[in-house]
């Protein structure tokens, strides 16, 4: 999850999503599952590298709206966010007016916050990072936590099936026993034509969904073929949603690792 929620969040992403049952259709059409034969089985592994492949870039610039969504009521938020490699980013709160210029500083497995109305910087201690990051359906922890989707795990191309009218590839993802991975395993639905991740489920240790991801809105962004909608929310919080938007996003424009520091975060626009 971490590559796919660093994308979404930090813009290089992960989660869950549900809809309402009474107002909203579900948000992807799904034929059954049909197998593969040997013959005509591509590398699984091959697909998901392809697929990681198409979430990074040098660095990375967008901006984006994340609305929060809960039973009794919903909130909406402007970022904007730069990225260079998997260690560094830079996320800046644009609005609501309240949290305008609220930013956020990730370095490694490190994460300081700006608070400009109290002119105050934290560094987020261990206690912190279970804590949902800005009201939403993540935590701060997701956002410095780093595994690779291609060498972290064994991987089983378990058939295809069709979303939105697009044929994708699924594959089930078990972490291999010497990696620091928290999922017990992870299925993706990749794209064929594009290679990229149209759905992602998240299981726990004892196997139990923990969060799934839709993409939508499939746009070109920054040069690629990209779902400019996520859907998020986790499994068992019923009514809980976290969408975020792109609205714009750019990759492998020049930073000065510089860039990404506290002195900076109080200073960017």
């Amino acid at each position: 999850m971490t590559r796919l929620l660093f994308f979404l969040i930090i813009t290089t992403g992960a989660l869950a999503f549900t809809y309402d049952r009474e107002t909203e259709s579900p948000p992807h059409s799904l034929t059954p599952s049909l197998p593969l034969t040997a013959a005509a089985d591509p590398e699984a592994k091959d697909i998901i590298a392809k697929s990681d492949a198409k979430l990074k870039g040098k660095t990375s610039l967008a901006e984006m709206k994340m609305t929060i969504v809960r039973p009794t009521w919903k909130r909406e938020l402007k970022l904007k966010s730069w990225s260079k490699g998997d260690e560094l980013a830079l996320i800046l709160i644009l609005s609501p007016a309240r949290e305008k210029g609220a930013a956020f500083l990730k370095r490694g497995r490190e994460i300081w916050n700006w608070q400009p109305t109290i002119d105050r910087t934290i560094k987020l201690p261990p206690s912190m990072m279970s804590q949902s990051w800005m009201g939403s359906d993540f935590t701060n922890d997701d956002l410095v936590k780093q595994s690779s989707v291609v060498e972290d795990y064994n991987h089983k191309l378990l058939g295809t099936e069709t979303i939105d009218g697009r044929s994708c590839y699924k594959i089930q993802m078990d972490p291999k026993e010497s990696a620091a991975v928290v999922w017990g395993k992870v299925v993706v639905w990749i794209d064929k034509a594009e290679y990229m991740q149209l759905k992602a489920e998240f299981y726990d240790e004892d196997n139990y969904l923990v969060n799934t991801m839709y993409g939508k809105q499939v746009k070109t962004l920054g040069g690629k073929v990209l779902p400019s909608v996520m859907e998020v929310v986790p499994a068992d919080e019923p009514g809980n949603k976290t969408i975020i938007e792109y609205l714009s996003l750019d990759f492998d424009k020049p930073m000065n690792d510089n860039f990404f520091s506290v002195q900076q975060m109080k200073k960017v626009k």
